[in-house]
C-alpha cells in the first residue's frame, strides 16, 4: 500500500495538479483571510473557512479525476489488479495520497491562529475545531471523487461528474428547503447527502460527534464501493461468478446497513456528550445554575417554536436541544406558521415573529419573543446595529419558572428622594426572575405591606426621608420585609431621618469617603474599592472582586434581637476622609482630613434571629451599575442576583436569573503595513510561488521526456 501511496503522491507533484490544488486553495484562503482577519480583525478563521468551502467543488475533481480513470485509459490498471496488493489497499493508498495533499494545505492553515495570536486574544479550540471540520469535509469530497473516478476511463467525464455530485451535496439543504420547509420523508432521505450542514456546525464552534461519524461513514462507504467496482473487473465468466456477485451485493447491503445504523444511532447520543461547545464565550453550554434548576423541574413543559424546524435559528436550536437533554419533562416542538397559521392565536393575541417560543405548562403560558433572544448595540459613528449578546438561555429559564409557579412577587423601588434608578441588566434581573418591579413614592402609600410587597429597594437617596417615610420602612422590616439599601457617600451626612433606619438596627454610618491604602484593595484610584468578600450565604459563590466607587463606611453593635453579618470590608489601613462643601459652588468632595481610621464595613446583612426579615446595606450606590460590573466580570451582578432571589417567598419555587452571553469580540489590531504585508504573503506571494513551482516542475519533466 505504501508503494501505491508513494507513487500517486509523487505523481501529483511531478505535474502541475498537486501544486495547482494547493496554490488555488491557499490563494482563496489568503484572500478571505486578508478580508476578515487582517482587515476587520476577526480572531476566528471560521468565517474565512466558511467562505472557501465551495472551492472544493472545483479543486477536488482536479485531484481525483486521475485516480482510476487514467489507470484504465493507459491500461495500467491491469498491473495493479494483478499485483500482490489487495484492491482495498490500492484504493486506500490512492485516497491517502490525495488526502495528504489536502493535509499539506490544512497544515498551512493551522499556522494562521498562531499568527493571529501575536496580535491579540485568539480562541485556539474554536479555531482548530473549524479547521477539523474543513478537513473532514475535504476528505469526504475526495472520497466521493475517487469513487466517481472508478466509473470511467475518461478524466474529463470523471471531473465533470464529480463537480456535479459535489455541487449537489453543497446545495442539498437549500434544495430540501424548497421542497418542504417543515420536512417530510423525501427531504429526510435527500438530507442524507447534505454535506454542508455538518461542517457549518464545526464553523460555529461545536465539536459534534454525530457530524464526525457522518463524514467518516461517507468516506468509508465511498472507498468500499470503489473497491467493489474495481473487484468486479476481475470477474471472469465462470461458475463462481454468480457466487461472487451475490457476495458483492450482500457486502454492499451490509455496509449500507452499518452506515445507516451508525448515523441513526448517533442521533440518540445525549446532546451533552454528542455536542461539545468549543466557543470562547461558551454560547451553547448551559450555565451551572441552569443545570441545577433543570434537575429540580418535575412538571411537564412543552416549548413550541414558531418556525419550521429546517429554518430555525441554529444557535437557539442548539440551546433548546440542551434543555431537552437536561430534563425529560421538557419537550420541544416546531410549528410552521405557514402550515398552521391559527396555532399562535390559541395562546396569544399578539403577532409573533419567527423563532418566537410559546412555553406551556398546564394552564400557564409564557411567550418568549425572538426579539428578546438577542441584544443589540448601535455604533453611532456609522449608525449600524450589531448583535451584542445572546439571551436564549436566560429567557427560557425565566419562562420555565413562570409557567411552573403561580407566584409573581412584587418589588418596590422607592422614589421621591433623588434616588438612582436601577437600569440595564439590573432592571432586567426582575423580569427574568418573574418579579414585578414598580416605582413607588412612600408619600403615596399608607404602609408597606409584607403580604403584598416581597422586597423593597432604596438605591442611593441624596435627599433625606421624612420621619413618616423612615417609620414605614422600619415597620416593613420589623414585619418580615426584605430590603436592599445603598448609600450616597456625599449626602448621607445630611440625612438624619434616613440614618434612623440604620440606627434602629445598631448600624452607624462613618460620615466621609473611604480611602483605601492597601494596594490589594483598590482599583486605579484609592477611592475605587475592591473590598474583602466575607464568607456568607450571599457571597459564597462569588469568584473575583466586587468593585465600589466612592463608598461610605459603616460600623455596628451586636444585638440579641438580630444578627449582623459583614459582607464586604476594607483593609485595616483604610481611612475615612471628611466631606467638605465648596462655599461658591455648593458641591461636595472628599478632603484630606481623616475622620476615622479603619477597618470599615462596606456591606452588611441584618437578619432577625427567626429569619423573619433580612435587609442589606451597601456603602456605595454606584456598585449596582452595568459599567462598574463590566470591570469585575459580573461579580457585583451575581451578588445582587443572590439577594434578589431571597425576595421569592414561595418555598417550593426557585429564583434563577441567567445573564445574557456576550457576543462582543476582542478584535485584533494590525498596523496598516502589517495588513498589506501579511495579506500579500498569504493571498498572493505564497500561492503564486507554489503554482510557479508546479509549472516549472511540470515543464522540466516534459523537456526531459
Amino acid at each position: 500500500m505504501f508503494a501505491i501511496f508513494k507513487r500517486d503522491f509523487k505523481s501529483l507533484f511531478q505535474n502541475v495538479v498537486g501544486w495547482l490544488f494547493i496554490g488555488i486553495t491557499l490563494a482563496l484562503f489568503g484572500l478571505y483571510f486578508f478580508a476578515y482577519n487582517l482587515s476587520y480583525g476577526y480572531p476566528s478563521i471560521a468565517y474565512t473557512l466558511s467562505a472557501t468551502t465551495f472551492i472544493y467543488i472545483i479543486t477536488v475533481p482536479l485531484l481525483t479525476m486521475r485516480a482510476f480513470a487514467e489507470e484504465r485509459k493507459n491500461m495500467t490498471d491491469q498491473l495493479l489488479l494483478t499485483s500482490p496488493v489487495s484492491v482495498g489497499k490500492i484504493v486506500f493508498g490512492k485516497f491517502l495520497a490525495i488526502a495528504t495533499t489536502l493535509f499539506i494545505v490544512v497544515v498551512v492553515m493551522c499556522l494562521s491562529p498562531v499568527f493571529l495570536s501575536l496580535f491579540g486574544t485568539v480562541s485556539f479550540p474554536e479555531n482548530y475545531t473549524a479547521i477539523l471540520g474543513y478537513f473532514l469535509y475535504g476528505l469526504t469530497c475526495i472520497a466521493i471523487g475517487v469513487l466517481i473516478s472508478s466509473f470511467t476511463e475518461s478524466q474529463i467525464i470523471a471531473a465533470v461528474l464529480t463537480v456535479a455530485v459535489l455541487f449537489l451535496g453543497f446545495m442539498m439543504n437549500s434544495i430540501t428547503n424548497l421542497i418542504s420547509s417543515d420536512g417530510n420523508l423525501l427531504t429526510t432521505v435527500l438530507n442524507c447527502y447534505d454535506l454542508v450542514t455538518p461542517v457549518n456546525n464545526f464553523f460555529s464552534g461545536t465539536l459534534n460527534l454525530a457530524n464526525i461519524i457522518y463524514y467518516i461513514s461517507i468516506i468509508v462507504l465511498c472507498l468500499f464501493l470503489t473497491t467493489q467496482i474495481i473487484l468486479k473487473r476481475r470477474w471472469t465468466i465462470s461458475s463462481k461468478r454468480i457466487r461472487t456477485s451475490v457476495f458483492s451485493v450482500s457486502a454492499i447491503v451490509l455496509i449500507f446497513a452499518i452506515v445507516i445504523a451508525g448515523n441513526v444511532g448517533a442521533t440518540f447520543i445525549p446532546d451533552n456528550i454528542n455536542s461539545i461547545d468549543m466557543t470562547q464565550k461558551k454560547l451553547y453550554t448551559l450555565e451551572d445554575e441552569t443545570k441545577e434548576y433543570l434537575e429540580t423541574l418535575d412538571q411537564d413543559v412543552t416549548i413550541y417554536v414558531c418556525i419550521a424546524k429546517s429554518s430555525a435559528d441554529s444557535t437557539l436550536a442548539k440551546t433548546l436541544k440542551r434543555f431537552e437533554a437536561a430534563n425529560s419533562h421538557i419537550t420541544v416542538e416546531y410549528v410552521d406558521p405557514e402550515e398552521n397559521p391559527t396555532f399562535e392565536s390559541t395562546y396569544t393575541d399578539e403577532s409573533l415573529t419567527d423563532n418566537s417560543m410559546i412555553v406551556v405548562c398546564g394552564d400557564r403560558v409564557s411567550i418568549v419573543s425572538y426579539d428578546d433572544i438577542y441584544e443589540y448595540s448601535v455604533d453611532y459613528t456609522t449608525y449600524t446595529q450589531s448583535v451584542s449578546a445572546y439571551d436564549g438561555e436566560g429567557q427560557l429559564v425565566s419562562a420555565l419558572q413562570y409557567v411552573t409557579s403561580d407566584n409573581q412577587p412584587l418589588v418596590y423601588e422607592i422614589t421621591g428622594h433623588n434616588e438612582t434608578a436601577l437600569a440595564g441588566d439590573y432592571e432586567t434581573v426582575f423580569s427574568k426572575a418573574n418579579m414585578d418591579l414598580e416605582e413607588v413614592n412612600l408619600m403615596d402609600v399608607d404602609a408597606l405591606s409584607v403580604d403584598e410587597v416581597s422586597g423593597v429597594i432604596i438605591n442611593g437617596p441624596s435627599s433625606d426621608f421624612s420621619e413618616d417615610d423612615a417609620a414605614k420602612v422600619i415597620d416593613y422590616i420589623n414585619n418580615g420585609g426584605k430590603v436592599i439599601i445603598t448609600l450616597n457617600v456625599l449626602n448621607i451626612g445630611d440625612m438624619p431621618n434616613f440614618q434612623s433606619i440604620l440606627n434602629a438596627y445598631s448600624v452607624s454610618v462613618v460620615n466621609g469617603v473611604i480611602q483605601e491604602n492597601d494596594g490589594n484593595n483598590y482599583y486605579q484610584s484609592q477611592y475605587y474599592l475592591l473590598p474583602t468578600i466575607e464568607s456568607t450565604d450571599i457571597t459564597s459563590d462569588l469568584n473575583g472582586y466586587v468593585l465600589m466607587l466612592e463608598a461610605v463606611g459603616m460600623t455596628y453593635e451586636e444585638s440579641d434581637s438580630y444578627a449582623i453579618s459583614p459582607l464586604l470590608t476594607t483593609s485595616d489601613s483604610a481611612v475615612s476622609l471628611q466631606v467638605t462643601t465648596d462655599e461658591e459652588s455648593g458641591s461636595k468632595k472628599a478632603s484630606t482630613d481623616v475622620a476615622a481610621e479603619g477597618p470599615f464595613n462596606l456591606g452588611l446583612e441584618v437578619a432577625s434571629d427567626g429569619e423573619n426579615y433580612n435587609f442589606y446595606i451597601f456603602g456605595s450606590y454606584t456598585m449596582f451599575n452595568d459599567n462598574v460590573d463590566e470591570v469585575v466580570s459580573d461579580t457585583n451582578m451575581q451578588m445582587f442576583k443572590n439577594i434578589v432571589s431571597t425576595f421569592n417567598t414561595d418555598e417550593d419555587a426557585q429564583t434563577v436569573v441567567v445573564d445574557s452571553k456576550s457576543y462582543s469580540t476582542d478584535y485584533l489590531v494590525f498596523t496598516a503595513g502589517a495588513i498589506i504585508w501579511y495579506g500579500v504573503v498569504w493571498g498572493f506571494i505564497l500561492p503564486v510561488l507554489l503554482i510557479l513551482i508546479g509549472i516549472v516542475v511540470f515543464a522540466r519533466r516534459r523537456i526531459c521526456k
